[in-house]
């Protein structure tokens, strides 16, 4: 961002979102991928007025994964399905790295985690949708998202047991970065601690990963549920969106 990054304007959103990139690579991999990028400023960290909101999504999220697993196994969800298809070509083991999708409608069957608000409300709105959506603090971005394939030498920081590690991605693994180095590894696997939302974030950007199952009506559908949720913390909130997808 080239401007105070705590409170960005619209203008500033929408440059940051038209600097964001996905490599050509990705789209050969999976012409049918679209991702769909929001971001958002204006958030107040002190307003904690929603908090009955956030958990009454929650629970239609619980509720719809329960019914969803109802009728099927998890792996036979035509999202989850898909994404566990396009995990293996590139070279990932979806039984052992589960999109997050799959992993949180796992969850959403017994109990819905609860993170603090601004991740509460996206893994709801992934749920609800059935949609893998991940959610990072905009003003801890070095430079604009980068969607690509790795080549293997990327920084990512995790932790292991309590202690920041730093690891790398495998080469030709699918996964999100800034400047600075791999914000999500496995393109929807497991995001970094470096850009991580937290109760005094301002300032976001969700990005919304779609394959073939999802229509871009639907996309769209969860997009505006996940926008109007976050509207509503704060007095000043704005928020800018772009859909990346295959020019044809």
């Amino acid at each position: 961002m080239t401007s105070d990054p705590s409170s960005p304007n619209t203008t500033d959103l929408d440059a940051f979102l038209s600097a964001a990139h996905v490599d050509a690579e990705v789209f050969e991999l999976r012409p049918d991928y679209r991702a769909l990028l929001i971001a958002v400023a204006g958030i107040d960290p002190d307003r904690n007025d929603q908090t009955e909101a956030t958990e009454a999504l929650v629970a239609v999220a619980e509720q719809s994964a329960k019914q969803a697993l109802a009728a099927s196994a998890v792996e036979d969800v035509p999202h989850v399905a898909a994404w566990r298809e396009a995990y293996r070509e590139f070279g990932a083991k979806p039984q052992r790295t589960r999109n997050s999708l799959e992993a949180l409608m796992r969850r959403a069957e017994v109990g819905m985690p609860r993170v603090n608000r601004l991740t509460d409300i996206y893994n709801a709105i992934s749920v609800i949708h059935q949609i893998p959506l991940g959610g990072e603090d905009l003003s801890l971005y070095d430079g604009a998202p980068h969607l690509k394939r790795a080549k293997g030498d990327e920084p990512f920081d995790t932790v292991a047991d309590g202690e920041t590690v730093f690891e790398n991605p495998e080469v030709g693994e699918v996964v999100w970065c800034d400047d600075a180095g791999v914000t999500c590894r496995r393109w929807n696997w497991r995001q970094g601690r470096r850009t991580a939302l937290n109760d005094q974030t301002t300032s976001a950007l969700f990005i919304l990963d779609a394959l073939g199952p999802l229509s871009d009506e639907a996309l769209t559908t969860a997009a505006n549920q996940l926008v109007s949720h976050l509207e509503q913390l704060g007095t000043d909130v704005r928020t800018a969106r772009r859909l990346m997808s295959p020019v044809v």
